[in-house]
Parts: structure tokens; C-alpha cells; sequence
């Protein structure tokens, strides 16, 4: 049976809600705040075992790991041809690789994406 070491637990900054925010996905979503990523992260360690035990006691299954699982590199995306086709062009055009670029404009989604939700991540 998984333990609370089998998921990851993120705290990220609100820039919204001026605190910090916590959560262990894909076990549970935010559920969790408080002035320090420390103050977070104790109360996630409180949580993440309770869960664990709801969902036994309920009999349900536990969701998939996220803690120490490795990532290679590798993506395997499928995408619409006239997609794949635009970027390839877009590529070319920047005389650089398919894969460079896709992993040049994924980069910059993450950074916008961070910005505009104003949003600094954590895991542990």
C-alpha cells in the first residue's frame, strides 16, 4: 500500500491570495495555506496521511505516485499535421531543430504561465 512518501508535495506562492499554497497531486488539489513554505509543508505532511487513510477506509483506489518518479527527457505528443507542419516551418526558419524549438516555446509557456498566474513552484 503507498505511503505519504509516494507523492509529491508542492507549495507554490499566490501571488493572488499573498500566501503560500499547498498541495500533493494527483492525490489532492490545493488544500492547504499559510505565510511560509515550512508552515505549508508541516501542514501537508498532516494532511497528505489523512487522505491516504479516507481513501482506504473508503475502500477507493489511490491515485498514481508523484514522488521520486524519473523523467527521461522524452515527450511523445500528437498534435494536428497542419500543427506539426507550422512548427516544422517555424523551425527551419529559425534554422534550428523541431525539437529544439518545441522545447525553446514549452519553456517560454511555463515562464508566461508562471508570470501570469504569479506563482512560484516548489516540490518536494
Amino acid at each position: 500500500m503507498k505511503s505519504e512518501q509516494a507523492y509529491m508535495k508542492v507549495v507554490e506562492w499566490s501571488e493572488e491570495d499573498g500566501c503560500y499554497i499547498g498541495s500533493a497531486p494527483p492525490l489532492v488539489g490545493p488544500c492547504c495555506h499559510g505565510n511560509t513554505e515550512e508552515d505549508v509543508y508541516r501542514q501537508l505532511a498532516v494532511i497528505v496521511p489523512d487522505v491516504i487513510q479516507t481513501y482506504k477506509e473508503r475502500g477507493f483506489k489511490l491515485p498514481a505516485s508523484s514522488a521520486g518518479k524519473e523523467f527521461n527527457g522524452k515527450i511523445l505528443a500528437r498534435v494536428r499535421p497542419e500543427l506539426h507542419r507550422a512548427l516544422a516551418i517555424r523551425a527551419l526558419m529559425e534554422r534550428r531543430s523541431l525539437n529544439s524549438y518545441i522545447e525553446a516555446a514549452l519553456e517560454r509557456a511555463v515562464e508566461s504561465e508562471r508570470k501570469t498566474r504569479g506563482k512560484k513552484l516548489k516540490a518536494a
